[in-house]
């Protein structure tokens, strides 16, 4: 029992919903994904006119658009100042608004510095520690008691931001009618740092696609004169959903020189083809989710015939991949403890069915009667009635639709979702 036990415990460890970020976790499980977006992404930096372009990136909740920015800030590294960092780690994510996303910008400016000890006069550092005190309301005296326990500023602002409410409150009323001040200070911290290293800065800000829909509107639409006025390159996420948004896409491409890169899904199938029985999923991103798979589960435990319709049942989205994967290693763990004599517990199409099963229930629970008639008219036309409709953007960012592109934009049903649709006889 211990060494299947071991086995699927290890499986288990790599299947965590988490972004691969660190370079150990890209060296160990990082497969070649996405390559002609982060091309796509080096060449809008790179060839900018300026040294201040700001890049949207979007894609599907869990396409894997985090571990692709974690690489391209890892490649980008050597020639540019590189602030990799998720909004959520920083602010709460239901009190996000662009004054703390500018705040957590100049933050974690200062926290790099510090960290590659990049050669800033004493005077000018001392200036924005007292500037960075008096917005967070830090007493003197709290901080001269801690700095023999080896204080560290920029750590205790984080978690400030992230739990006080009152301070992320007290910093939106400081510069909600003087916002040019906040993105002064930015770029004069912007300004030292390029000057102690000779290299171009580039933020990227993960998370900001999770924020739910309605932030993200009031972000973007409203204040994204505000949010682009950094001189600097900034890399956004946006969610998928939002650039359907006539007006919000107008006011983005404009604002960005049409600087919008988007991470598709893995197109499994061409437009129609998974709706034919006994359809077989196209090799190339098949082979590359199998990889996927290969680095975080043992070949023997899986039965023969298994891993293609995993990767079917996924859509192509990583995340889903990796949720299904994650369960069906939960069914096995707990066989194997019921059953510890057992060795022949693998992965077959048995317990993929019960996972079937239990990530089609988590995916029943929210949607109602308007919302199955949407996705039969977007699993029969391979569009909605109306892709600006609330609900449908919904369903979207809830990953419910998958969005795909050939030469045309098309739309398909959730391979998980399609079950539902099955059952209830709409299809």
């Amino acid at each position: 029992m211990s060494s299947l036990l071991e086995s699927f415990q290890e499986a288990y460890r790599n299947l965590e919903l988490l972004p691969l970020i660190t370079e150990k976790e890209l060296n160990a499980l990082r497969v070649e994904y996405g390559r002609d977006t982060i091309e796509e992404l080096e060449q809008l930096v790179e060839d900018s006119p300026s040294r201040n372009s700001k890049i949207i990136f979007s894609g599907h909740r869990g396409c894997g658009k985090s571990t692709l920015l974690a690489e391209f800030s890892r490649k980008l590294k050597p020639r540019y100042f590189v602030v990799f960092f998720s909004i959520s780690d920083l602010i709460e994510m239901s009190d996000v608004n662009h004054i703390n996303i500018l705040f957590a910008i100049a933050v974690k400016l200062m926290e790099e510095a510090e960290a590659e000890q990049v050669k800033i006069k004493e005077s000018i550092k001392n200036q924005f520690y007292q500037w960075f005190k008096k917005q967070t309301k830090i007493e003197i005296e709290e901080v001269s008691a801690e700095l023999s326990g080896g204080f560290n500023l920029f750590e205790w602002i984080k978690g400030r931001l992230k739990a006080d409410a009152k301070v992320r409150m007290e910093i939106k009323e400081e510069f909600a009618r003087k916002i040019s001040e906040l993105v002064a200070r930015i770029n004069e911290i912007a300004a030292v740092i390029y000057q102690g290293t000779n290299r171009e800065i580039l933020v990227i800000i993960d998370d900001l696609d999770k924020l739910d829909l309605a932030v993200v509107r009031e972000v973007y639409h409203a204040h994204i004169k505000a949010l682009f006025q950094p001189n600097f390159h900034i890399v956004f996420t946006i969610p998928i959903s939002v650039l359907r948004d006539v007006n919000l896409k107008a006011v983005l491409i404009t604002e960005t020189n049409d600087q919008i890169v988007t991470l598709p899904v893995a197109k499994l199938f061409d437009r129609g083809t998974s709706h034919q029985e006994n359809a077989r999923p196209n090799a190339q991103p098949t082979a590359t989710l199998q990889e996927i798979i290969d680095r975080r589960i043992a070949a023997e435990l899986f039965a023969s015939d298994v891993k293609e319709q995993l990767i079917v049942y996924s859509g192509g989205v990583l995340r889903e991949l990796i949720r299904l994967s994650n369960e069906c290693c939960r069914i096995c763990l707990r066989l194997i403890r019921r059953n510890p004599s057992d060795r022949d517990i693998k992965i077959d199409k048995d317990i993929l069915e019960q996972a079937i099963v239990k990530l089609r229930i988590d995916f029943s629970v929210p949607i109602g009667k308007a919302d199955y008639e949407i996705l039969k008219q977007t699993y029969t036309n391979f569009q909605p009635d109306d892709p600006q409709e609330q609900r449908f953007l919904d369903l979207l960012h809830g990953l419910y639709v998958l969005e795909y592109k050939n030469s045309v934009l098309w739309y398909d049903v959730h391979p998980l979702v399609v079950g539902l649709l099955e059952q209830r006889g709409v299809i």
